[in-house]
This record gives C-alpha cells, sequence and structure tokens, in this order.
C-alpha cells in the first residue's frame, strides 16, 4: 500500500492540488463533542441543516462504515493581490476571495472525480467524493490528515500554505497509510482575533457565526441586526478579514487553476444595487454569489451604501425603497436615513 500512496500523491499533485493527507475515518473523535457546543450555544445561528444528521457529521466513520481511509486534498486560491484594500473605498462593493472567480465546488469536485476515478481503477477499491455536499467536517479531518490545523479564527492553515486553500475528501475502502495529525502552530499570535469587525470570536478557536460577516451576508435570511451592520463596512459577499491577517501567509502558494482568477473585482456599488433578478442571475452565472439570490444580495448592497458615507447614492437607495421584497425595501430606507442623517451632521 505505501507505492500505492506515494503514486496518489504524485497523482494529486500532477492534479493541481497543492498538498494531500490521508487519515482514518475516526480521526478526530473531538468533532461530535465540539459540534453538540457550537450547536448549544447557538452559535449556528439559521443555519439549521447544521443540527442535521449530527451523527453523521460528528462521526465521519458513520458516513460510509465500509471505508478505511479518508484522503483528504488542499487546493489554493490565493489572491494576487492585497484583499482589504478595497475595504478603503466605501464606494466600492468587497468581495470575499474565493467568490471572485468560478464557483469553486464545480472546480474542486471536477478535479476530486479524476483523481478518484484514477485511485478506484489503480487500487481496485471503491470511493466516494465530497466538497461541501455532504455531513462531512473536513476541517477536523484535515488536522488529523496533517494538512495543517485549524487556527484561532477556527479556519485551517498549514505552515507551508497559509489559509487560502480549500479543502476536498475522498473516502475510500482501501486501508492506505496513515499521515500524522498537524498540531497547533500559533503560538501566542490573535492577529485573526483582534482584526474582526464584528467580535465574531468569543475565544480563539471558537466562532459565533451569527456576528459572522460571512454568515450574515450569505446565510442569513431577513433583516440584519442593525448594530452590525454599521460594522459590515461595504462587504457584501463574505469577509476575509480574518484569513488576511493570518502571519502564515508569507508562504502562501499561488493558486494554480485559471479559474480561481478574480473575475468579479471590486465594483460600484451604484452599479450593483441596480440589478433585478435577471440582470443579478446573467452577472454572476457560474459564480457562488449566484447562489444567495438577487434580494439577499441587494440586501448587503444597500448596507454597504448605507455605510459609505457617499451622499451621491441616495437616490440609488431611495429608488429601492418601495422594492417588491420587504428585507430589501428596509434596508433601502436604513441606508437613506443614515446617509442624510450622516450629511447632516457634516453640514452642522
Amino acid at each position: 500500500m505505501k507505492g500505492l500512496k506515494q503514486s496518489l500523491v504524485a497523482k494529486a499533485l500532477e492534479e493541481g492540488f497543492a498538498k494531500v493527507g490521508i487519515c482514518a475515518p475516526d480521526a478526530a473523535p473531538e468533532t461530535a463533542e465540539r459540534l453538540q457546543a457550537f450547536l448549544a450555544a447557538d452559535h449556528h445561528g439559521q443555519m439549521s441543516w447544521m443540527a442535521e444528521r449530527t451523527h453523521w457529521r460528528g462521526n465521519a466513520a458513520a458516513l460510509w462504515p465500509e471505508a478505511r481511509s479518508v484522503i483528504m486534498l488542499a487546493e489554493v486560491y490565493t489572491p494576487e493581490t492585497d484583499p482589504m484594500a478595497v475595504i478603503g473605498q466605501p464606494d466600492r462593493a468587497a468581495v470575499s476571495v474565493y467568490a471572485q472567480g468560478k464557483d469553486y465546488h464545480d472546480l474542486v469536485k471536477r478535479r476530486l472525480k479524476r483523481l478518484g476515478s484514477w485511485f478506484a481503477a489503480t487500487a481496485k477499491a471503491e470511493i466516494k467524493v465530497f466538497v461541501d455536499t455532504a455531513p462531512v467536517m473536513e476541517k477536523p479531518l484535515a488536522q488529523a490528515a496533517g494538512l495543517g490545523w485549524q487556527g484561532k479564527h477556527t479556519n485551517l492553515l498549514a505552515r507551508d500554505l497559509g489559509n487560502w486553500f480549500f479543502l476536498g475528501a475522498i473516502f475510500t475502502t482501501a486501508d492506505l497509510p496513515k499521515d500524522a495529525p498537524e498540531v497547533s502552530h500559533c503560538g501566542t499570535c490573535t492577529a485573526c482575533l483582534d482584526v474582526c469587525p464584528t467580535n465574531a470570536f468569543p475565544a480563539p478557536y471558537q466562532l459565533d457565526a451569527r456576528r459572522c460577516i460571512s454568515y450574515l451576508t450569505i446565510e442569513h435570511k431577513g433583516p440584519v441586526d442593525p448594530d452590525l451592520r454599521a460594522l459590515m463596512g461595504n462587504r457584501i459577499y463574505g469577509c476575509d478579514d480574518c484569513l488576511a491577517a493570518c502571519p502564515w501567509n508569507k508562504f502562501a502558494q499561488a493558486a494554480q487553476d485559471i479559474g480561481y482568477q478574480p473575475r468579479v473585482g471590486a465594483p460600484e456599488l451604484a452599479e450593483l444595487v441596480g440589478l433585478d433578478d435577471a440582470a443579478f442571475r446573467a452577472r454572476f452565472a457560474g459564480s457562488p454569489i449566484k447562489r444567495i439570490g438577487r434580494d439577499r444580495f441587494v440586501r448587503n448592497v444597500l448596507y454597504a451604501i448605507g455605510n459609505s458615507g457617499q451622499v451621491g447614492l441616495v437616490p440609488h437607495a431611495a429608488a429601492l425603497m418601495r422594492d417588491a421584497d420587504p428585507t430589501v425595501a428596509e434596508a433601502a430606507g436604513w441606508a437613506v436615513e443614515r446617509l442624510q442623517g450622516q450629511a447632516c451632521a457634516h453640514s452642522g
């Protein structure tokens, strides 16, 4: 099996993955307890799917009892430019790096399926591939497989990759040699915690999704708490602050797949706020942004307009105060009131 593992690693790197590690399906026994604590604290917010099928989510071995190994793979999407630069441009939209290019689900899964098909034929074993498509806790498994460790921001990072990478998993009935688990190398650093605009980390290695801008802009349905809106700045889809702050990024590798090259950029808020459903779908076809739908997207843009201090954007927001979606209409009213209030304060 050692020779098979060496061939697997070589093939994975040839396919474009940056790193490979192997663990047993039951290699992260602490996952179930941590998941239950997260759910008990209600830190998952509206993500009710996290409370479903917890017997699988907390125990990868139960997902497919016949599996003997989990092949964990890292795919790099490191940005070529500073992702925080747009935060200083309040008239423009900040979009998370991972959503700048094509949908990573499609890119990673295509590569995983090719590698998995090759491995199944070579090893004469069964496989199942996963990229956010099943109740698999990829990060604990990736740490158990030696790819990296879950940092204080709860994302996976590695000494040789930084933290700009996606994870994919191949479960297999083949019993492959396992890698040693990685341990934390965060030390006393709290850069990721200190930079969070909304204080979404109640403690190191813990995330309260209800305060996380990525959750608020992508998963949260309906109006966002006004106190949190004011902290979101111009971030309209996701947030990269904690990732960008990590010192280990100085060792990050460049992204290999051209699909991760930015297509969205930092568009003007005035341009985005006027998108109707058809225009939204056309503009973000093939992008993960499309999944949240026009209404939630425009809601986010209106919050950014309200935070922009750009009085010239008032007419753009006012035009949506009677929008068919009540959340969009409310966000438009909030943005107009906030901008007009700021204008009065400055003139006074």
